[in-house]
């Protein structure tokens, strides 16, 4: 059974250099972007937000009669029923694709909706953790309209994990969800497409972190210059400045949710950051602008092939991340919404970065 040739997607959203052997410096840390933060009290903002489980409505339609329950669809979840349909399935807008393909979709994915339900019996956890970081949103970027719904659904394999929806609603897609163990994600048509460094993050605990993520993306698109950042330098901080505010908006979440690395990564960039920084410096890729060079430094991979097996991946956004924090630390007084404006090749400039 194929879980992506059905479906045609189509949405919208919001090195070979010189070797650092000295790179992994065996160490202990446990200071991560959390620490020796100042967590303001967003206790008394009020965030109006409810979870919509659309997939439990439309994995419930009968196929014997799927025009009325495809009406029924369109009537309870007016908006995001077209969305589904015609931008996350891709499915042409004419009557009988739409049955056709829906029910399609529906044999198809029946086992992994299945698979769903226990584990997100209770999405209240879930929830709670989107409203703080909503709350944090409200408090640093206060004239930002929060979303005031969490839409549920099931999508094909090769869709979306998360997105915001025309309306403003923050939709999730519970099949990239299931748990880095789940037998489907081992497949070999799961894996071509999602590595193991990359599935091992379908995990629940990054649904709250991705729904921000999303919210921080949106802000950066109507807060952020219209200059496309075509250096590695200027890159890496747009990395940094994107982690930055999460940190900011989700104080209590664990760093490596956050960026994505493990732990141990997180402990061993840490620990080598002079070196990393060298690396960067001694092999003039500071303002290098060819993608090939610059791509492995700031995409995700089970590491940087040049820092050895214990780094991570995108270590661009370890050392934005770390430029930008220096930054802040010598204008604490400037608030996130000032941070993202400020141009990057500036920002490196003025932070004066040496480890």
């Amino acid at each position: 059974m194929s879980y992506f040739k059905p479906i045609v997607i189509r949405f919208y959203l919001i090195r070979a250099m010189k070797k650092l052997a000295t790179y992994l410096i065996i160490a202990f840390v446990t200071v991560g972007c959390s620490s020796k933060k100042k967590i303001p009290d967003v206790s008394n903002i009020q965030v109006e937000l409810k979870t919509i489980r659309f997939e439990k409505d439309f994995f419930a339609i009968d196929t014997i009669n799927m025009d009325k329950g495809l009406q029924a669809l369109f009537i309870n979840h007016k908006g995001f029923t077209q969305d589904f349909l015609y931008n996350i399935l891709g499915i042409v807008q004419n009557p009988d694709s739409v049955m056709s393909n829906s029910k399609q979709f529906i044999a198809t994915y029946r086992s992994i909706y299945s698979a769903s339900i226990k584990p997100f019996q209770d999405f209240t956890p879930i929830e709670n953790e989107v409203k703080r970081g909503l709350q944090f949103v409200n408090y640093y970027f206060p004239k930002y309209p929060l979303p005031k719904k969490i839409i549920t659904f099931i999508g094909p394999l090769n869709s979306y994990a998360g997105i915001i929806t025309p309306d403003n609603s923050l939709a999730v897609g519970l099949q990239l969800y299931l748990g880095k163990n789940y037998s489907v994600y081992q497949s070999e048509e799961v894996l071509n497409m999602y590595p193991s460094y990359v599935s091992r993050k379908f995990e629940s605990p990054y649904i709250s972190v991705n729904c921000i993520k999303n919210v921080i993306d949106d802000i950066f698109t109507l807060n952020q210059p219209p200059k496309k950042s075509t250096q590695l330098i200027e890159k890496m901080i747009d990395e940094g400045k994107r982690l930055y505010v999460l940190d900011a908006l989700l104080p209590y979440t664990a760093d490596s949710l956050k960026s994505g690395y493990t732990q141990q990564q997180i402990d061993n960039s840490i620990a080598s950051e002079k070196n990393i920084w060298a690396f960067f410096v001694e092999n003039d890729l500071l303002y290098q602008t060819d993608p090939t060079v610059i791509s492995p430094y700031v995409n995700d991979g089970p590491n940087t092939a040049e820092l050895g097996d214990k780094s991570p991946g995108n270590i661009g956004q370890f050392v934005g991340y770390q430029i930008v924090k220096k930054w802040m630390e010598k204008n604490d007084k400037i608030g996130l919404d000032k941070l993202i404006q400020k141009p990057s090749k500036q920002l490196f400039e003025e932070a004066k970065y040496r480890p």
